[in-house]
């Protein structure tokens, strides 16, 4: 075999080998990363607390096409309903809308959501503000992990099983930070 020829063949099988071994590692954390979200459904007391900030400025018709949607996305997460705590943070200004929020997380408490519905009364600081306003309650407290979402943000159903493991596999990881995607809806304008 002429040596360019061989310096070739040398190369695809080097190349061959080193997709073979990118297939076996992605199939080895495919394979533990399910192992660690079925750990992480069945290890106890993990509670996780689900907050919606839904402090938004903008238009009426804007909200109310995305309270729902968030609402009941965050309802929709699969995880076990005994350790799970979800949390509407209402800090709007407007009493039609902290109106109809509070009657959509009524509406998922009465299919025995564990859902609760607080109001701010103020915007003081902010997300940050909330987040800390959201974390005085006692029941917020009893949780090993907290998830924020705003109230624009549809998480999938399995949010928590994707990320709650790298929370209870790496005691050394304080948080983790998803990727954030535009809902379904692309004609919503704030």
């Amino acid at each position: 075999m002429p040596p360019a020829l061989a310096a070739v063949a040398w190369a695809l099988r080097a190349a061959v080998w080193a997709c073979l071994a990118a297939s076996a590692m992605l199939v080895a954390e495919a394979a533990y990363m399910g192992l660690a979200s079925l750990a992480a459904l069945w290890r106890r007391p993990q509670r996780s607390f689900i907050e919606f900030d839904t402090g938004i400025n903008g238009t009426f018709v804007s909200f109310l096409q995305v309270y729902k949607l968030s609402i009941s996305a965050a309802c929709a997460l699969t995880w076990p309903p005994d350790r799970i705590i979800i949390q509407v943070l209402d800090d709007s200004t407007d009493p039609i809308i902290k109106e109809l929020v509070e009657l959509e997380c009524l509406g998922w408490a009465s299919k025995k959501i564990n859902i609760k519905y607080e109001v701010r009364n103020n915007r003081k600081g902010y997300k940050a503000g909330a987040l800390k306003k959201g974390m005085e309650h006692i029941y917020a407290q009893q949780c090993d992990f907290v998830a924020i979402f705003d109230a624009d943000f549809q998480p999938e159903s399995d949010f928590l099983s994707k990320t709650i493991p790298f929370l209870v596999h790496n005691p050394k990881i304080a948080f983790v930070q998803t990727r954030w995607e535009f809902g379904k809806h692309k004609d919503i304008i704030f």
